[in-house]
């Protein structure tokens, strides 16, 4: 039977049926599941029961993984695969972890409107999360469409926005939480690098915003008319209509497109329940400066 595709909306997000993806993929089910992937950039895969190598496995068939970035500080004892992100709130021995554990607190930073791995020369292509367990109440991802977005801009904003670069560094969304505590490996690793504010998608040929909440600078652009700038659009992204709000179920997958997609996690009492979440992360073809051509800012 070919997979099931039920969308959520005209052109994003959608529902995934009739597929395991834990055991070998048809070619045709992984040829429908790209198509699908292309056109709504979210894709909700429910029941999916994955261990840690067969997501990993899944997750190979996009592309090379990325590595979690705690694996940047050396004293950081690595929970979980090293090519999985941890973005759970449990310790070690699968604790809660304490109010003020580093790493709950840097996690907090989720909850800011970003897209994976933008602070990375080559970012990120797709993230894939499995909920391993969940909290009862709270704890939703939404999902924001940049290509919609940015097809809703006025004309005079997309010619001011055009070909301009921002710097992402991951200390920049941490710090607007109050966050600041990394060693010289991580300040070294996290280093602000050059990405375009507008992107061409190679599969759809669709434009999108590119912004996330690691972004700060904006090449050639005072600080203060920059961060307006930023906040400007972000604001103007995030806006209902442009959201997609996933209330998770126990073995749910979603992946989503990090070239076109911002998304956030909302609050839980993560000092209460338990939320175990696993993330693949695929690494893009290429910095997004050099994919738009300009070749002199991603130096």
């Amino acid at each position: 039977m070919a997979i099931t595709v039920q969308p959520v909306t005209e052109s994003f997000a959608a529902e995934i049926g009739d597929v395991d993806l834990a055991r070998p993929i048809a070619s045709g089910d992984l040829a429908a599941i790209r198509a699908a992937f292309t056109r709504y950039a979210v894709l909700v895969f429910p029941d999916q029961h994955f261990d840690d190598e067969s997501q990993l496995a899944f997750a190979r068939h996009f592309g090379p993984l990325e590595t979690t970035v705690f694996k940047a500080r050396k004293d950081h004892k690595l929970r979980l695969h090293e090519n999985l992100a941890d973005v759970g709130n449990l310790d070690n021995e699968n604790r809660l972890l304490e109010t003020n554990d580093r790493q709950r607190l840097y996690n907090l930073g989720n909850r800011l409107w970003h897209t994976d791995s933008s602070f990375k020369r080559v970012p990120a292509y797709c993230s894939m999360l499995h909920a391993r367990s969940i909290p009862p109440i709270g704890g939703h991802t939404e999902f924001a469409d940049m290509r919609a977005a940015y097809d809703a801009l006025p004309e005079a904003t997309k010619r001011r926005i055009a070909g301009l670069v921002a710097e992402h560094s991951i200390m920049t969304s941490r710090a607007r939480l109050g966050f600041s505590d990394f060693d010289e490996s991580e300040r070294e690793a996290f280093k602000p690098v050059p990405q375009v504010l507008v992107r061409r998608l190679q599969d759809s040929g669709r434009m999108s915003l590119y912004i996330a909440s690691h972004a700060g600078a904006i090449r050639g652009m005072a600080d203060g008319e920059a961060r307006a700038l930023l906040d400007e659009l972000t604001r103007h992204a995030t806006q209902r209509q442009f959201v997609y709000s996933h209330r998770w179920r126990v073995h749910d997958l979603v992946i989503w497109d990090d070239r076109c997609t911002m998304h956030r996690g909302m609050e839980f009492d993560d000092q209460r329940y338990a939320r175990d979440m696993r993330r693949a992360t695929v690494a893009d073809v290429a910095p997004t400066c050099e994919q738009m051509g300009l070749a002199v800012a991603a130096e």
